[in-house]
C-alpha cells in the first residue's frame, strides 16, 4: 500500500476521532447544564404573610365565686419596723407604712386580696418580697397591712388570701 494513502486514512481518522471526542463532550456539557423546570413557575420569591393579629381580650374582674375558688387560708404574720429600710426582694426598701406582703409562694409584683376572718376586715397588698422564712408561715404582712386587718394584736393567724388581679389568678391554684 502506498504511504500517501495510509498517511490520508489515518488523517481522517484522527479528524474523525477529534469531531467524535468534540460531539461527545459538547452533548456532556449539556446534559449537565440542563435545569428542570419546577411545577410552579413564577419568577417573583414567594413570602410568607404574617398571621393576622388578634385584639387581646379585655380583662375581666373576677367574679366572687372564681375568688372564692382560688382563694386559701394561710398563716400570716406580720414584719415590725425593726426592719424598716432594708432591701426587698423587689429591691425597693421595706416600708412598714406601706401595703406590702412578702409571700412564698406567689411572684412578686402580684396583688392580693388579705382578709381576717376573725375581724371580717380585709386589705389589699402587694406582694414585693420573698418569706417569710419561718416554718408554717405563708405570708409576712407590713405593720400598716398588719394593722388594718387586726393581726398586730395576736402576731400571727389564719388569714384568707385571693387573687385581687388577673395576674395572681395561676398562683393561688
Amino acid at each position: 500500500m502506498p504511504r500517501s494513502l495510509r498517511l490520508a486514512s489515518f488523517r481522517l481518522n484522527g479528524r474523525l476521532a477529534l469531531v467524535g471526542v468534540g460531539v461527545w463532550l459538547v452533548v456532556s456539557l449539556a446534559a449537565c447544564a440542563t435545569q428542570t423546570e419546577s411545577p410552579r413557575a413564577p419568577s417573583t420569591p414567594v413570602v410568607a404573610q404574617p398571621p393576622p393579629a388578634l385584639p387581646a381580650p379585655a380583662p375581666q374582674p373576677a367574679s366572687p365565686e372564681i375568688s372564692a375558688k382560688l382563694s386559701k387560708t394561710v398563716k400570716a404574720s406580720y414584719q415590725s419596723s425593726v426592719t424598716a429600710g432594708h432591701s426587698t426582694a423587689s429591691g425597693e426598701p421595706y416600708n412598714p407604712n406601706a401595703l406590702t406582703a412578702a409571700s412564698r409562694n406567689l411572684p412578686i409584683g402580684s396583688t392580693v386580696m388579705v382578709t381576717n376572718p376573725a375581724t371580717g376586715r380585709s386589705v389589699k397588698v402587694r406582694i414585693n418580697d420573698h418569706g417569710p422564712f419561718v416554718h408554717g408561715r405563708s405570708l409576712d404582712l407590713s405593720k400598716h397591712a398588719a394593722e388594718k386587718i387586726g393581726l398586730t394584736h395576736k402576731g400571727v393567724a389564719r388569714v384568707k388570701v385571693a387573687p385581687a388581679n388577673s395576674h395572681t389568678a395561676h398562683s393561688l391554684r
